[in-house]
């Protein structure tokens, strides 16, 4: 058997703002974030199998990143729960998709959060292997299993 890794590209804009931070990030404003996910696996070798001769479909991986992630933050407002948030919850328009959490939306604690949320999601015999989080075109946030068992 041979393993091997599997990465597929995810495209969202999403919006967030750092509370009680010192720099310009403490304004709302958005971001086009392009995610890598990297999963690994054994790959199929049984010609009775519809998967033979990969470890996952693509399109299975796109489900899942899909309706975990990107269909949930895709023109998202992402704020700490400490914020003063409560004014936009009372706009009729405009903040649809907030989501509020329990931590600084920071591209390095949103990648932890989406490791999280996709760990679970995978087929028998796959796992996470990382994820990488660009935030900018030349800033990223990657997550390692390896670094977090």
């Amino acid at each position: 058997m041979a393993v091997v890794r599997v990465t597929k590209e995810f495209r969202w804009e999403m919006a967030h703002a750092l509370w009680n931070y010192d720099g310009l990030c403490k304004n709302v404003h958005g971001h086009s974030y392009i995610l890598y996910v990297t999963v690994i696996g054994n790959v199929i070798n049984d010609a009775g199998n519809i998967k033979d001769g990969m470890v996952i479909d693509f399109g299975d991986i796109s489900k899942v990143v899909k309706n975990t992630i990107v269909d949930r933050y895709d023109h998202c407002l992402l704020l700490n729960r400490n914020a003063p948030h409560q004014p936009f919850l009372q706009m009729p328009q405009m903040f649809d998709k907030l989501e509020l959490t329990d931590f600084q939306p920071t591209c390095e604690n949103i990648v932890v959060m989406y490791a999280r949320m996709l760990a679970d999601k995978l087929p028998d015999g796959v796992k996470l292997h990382s994820i990488k989080l660009y935030e900018t075109a030349k800033s990223y946030a990657e997550w390692f299993a390896s670094d977090n068992d």
